[in-house]
């Protein structure tokens, strides 16, 4: 497998979702911030912006992947707040996700306008980081789902109780507005990608379960409340990440139907 970083370049990057926007340690670089973190040089990235200042449907997915690329990073880390369908995913429970359904839909979602690049996404989610993230979540005591669908929508409003209902019924187990087209398009670029959800809440069409209605204050006061649970998971997972990859990830493009 070709190498594609440098010494100094990070070859680990952390996108943070909703309530994660630094690292502890870290200057700002092209948008960025490389630093210390897992005992390891990391980019990390910011998805809504400080301060959570963009919206899931304007968020620049393509400029994101594009700088962490640039910066070397070839394992990619992103941490996504979400809704469960399923009344067996809690809230405050993690969800390592491994499959996820698309229903967004306006989005530039590939790098390739110019050429025919069929990319598989049949296993999207890196098996040899999610396994490393099981055995993190495991060994720190936490409760976690060592598999999940995400449903990905467009939002920025949350769902009717049909459209949740509607979704648990195509198999989702869990729902959000941001990990699509991200993984997809990290998988155009060779990188291994995990997800690590946090479920801040139950979505508003759980069959048989009186749902309240999802409110943005409640989501982020959940998710706040388990930050130090998804800090230290992510430290973790980030010492235990070996500089060889032993999974296909890098080699998606080489995989590929080409027109």
């Amino acid at each position: 497998m070709p190498a594609r970083r440098s010494a100094e370049k990070p070859y680990i990057g952390i996108i943070g979702g909703t309530g994660m926007y630094r690292i502890d340690d870290g200057e700002s670089e092209r948008g960025m911030q490389i630093g210390k973190f897992g005992g390891k040089r990391v980019a990390f990235l910011p998805r809504h912006g400080v301060g959570h200042s963009i919206p899931p449907h304007m968020i620049g997915y393509k400029e994101n992947i594009q700088k962490l690329d640039d910066a070397g990073v070839s394992r990619l880390i992103s941490t996504t707040a979400v809704g469960s369908l399923r009344e067996d995913y809690r809230p405050g429970d993690l969800v390592i996700t491994d499959q996820f359904i698309n229903m967004t839909h306006g989005r530039d979602d590939t790098f390739f306008h110019d050429k025919v690049v069929h990319v598989s996404t049949a296993y999207p989610y890196c098996s040899e980081l999610r396994e490393v993230a099981a055995d993190s979540a495991k060994a720190l005591g936490y409760r976690f789902h060592e598999s999940g669908t995400v449903v990905v929508v467009n939002g920025p409003r949350f769902s009717t109780r049909a459209e949740s209902k509607f979704f648990g019924s195509m198999g989702a187990d869990i729902i959000n507005m941001t990990q699509y087209p991200e993984v997809a398009l990290a998988r155009e670029k060779g990188m291994c990608y995990l997800n690590i959800s946090v479920i801040t809440d139950y979505d508003s069409g759980i069959d048989g379960k009186e749902i309240d209605q999802v409110s943005y204050e409640e989501v982020n006061r959940v998710f706040e409340a388990n930050m130090e649970k998804v800090r230290t998971l992510l430290s973790d997972i980030v010492s235990k990440i070996g500089n060889e990859r032993k999974c296909d990830c890098g080699s998606s493009l080489d995989m590929a139907v080409k027109g």
